[in-house]
């Protein structure tokens, strides 16, 4: 089996060091670099060349989260970063998904939910923790939302991280109508991909 190769970049020692351990009680997983800043990540980037990347937001003194979010998925499209965090702020997740983050996660999530994250984001699916899924979920709900009821249930959903299979088998449709569904979702709110749709309502609820 080939392992999942892992960077954790917190500028907390105890919190890298428990999230290691917590890692590495899963064999397809493997914490192959730590970093405790924005700098410190791209150096371990560049030599590593992890596949995922687990991103703090707040790092001090240096550069935070965003901006080393941005400059990882610049240099190198390969790597997928999933931010893991306290900050659950409309702003905080729009800022970091539109930086190039494929996930976001709260760190009271349950290591199940982590370890899915992880292998999701290695498969391009994009994860959000429940608090933050549950919010953007009562966005959708309000009667001025300019997707249909089958659309919104469908945005709800990519919170988290099916495929595109899945989401049919869960709403009993087939997968090409799927993709359409997905269609009009994208051209309704002017974006292009499943993290930017997300992104795009939580930044709408923000805003009302």
């Amino acid at each position: 089996m080939r392992s999942i190769t892992v960077l954790l970049v917190d500028d907390h020692f105890v919190v890298r060091s428990g999230l290691k351990a917590l890692l590495g009680t899963q064999p397809d997983i493997q914490v192959v670099a730590e970093a405790a800043s924005g700098e410190e990540a791209l150096a371990m980037v560049e030599e590593h060349s992890p596949a995922v990347v687990v991103m703090d937001l707040a790092m001090g003194a240096g550069m935070d989260g965003i901006e080393a979010i941005r400059r990882i998925r610049e240099r190198n499209g390969r790597q997928a970063v999933l931010v893991f965090t306290t900050y659950d702020s409309d702003a905080d997740i729009v800022r970091a998904v539109d930086a190039g983050a494929m996930g976001y996660l709260l760190k009271d999530a349950a290591p199940e939910e982590i370890f899915a994250a992880i292998r999701g984001a290695v498969q391009g699916k994009s994860v959000m923790s429940a608090p933050v899924a549950s919010r953007l979920f009562q966005q959708l709900r309000n009667p001025d939302e300019v997707l249909t009821p089958r659309e919104a249930e469908l945005l709800s959903l990519l919170t988290e991280g099916l495929s595109n299979r899945e989401l049919g088998q869960r709403l009993f449709i087939s997968e090409a109508t799927v993709k359409t569904h997905l269609a009009h979702i994208y051209a309704k709110l002017g974006v292009e991909t499943r993290a930017a749709a997300i992104a795009t309502a939580i930044r709408r609820e923000g805003m009302r």
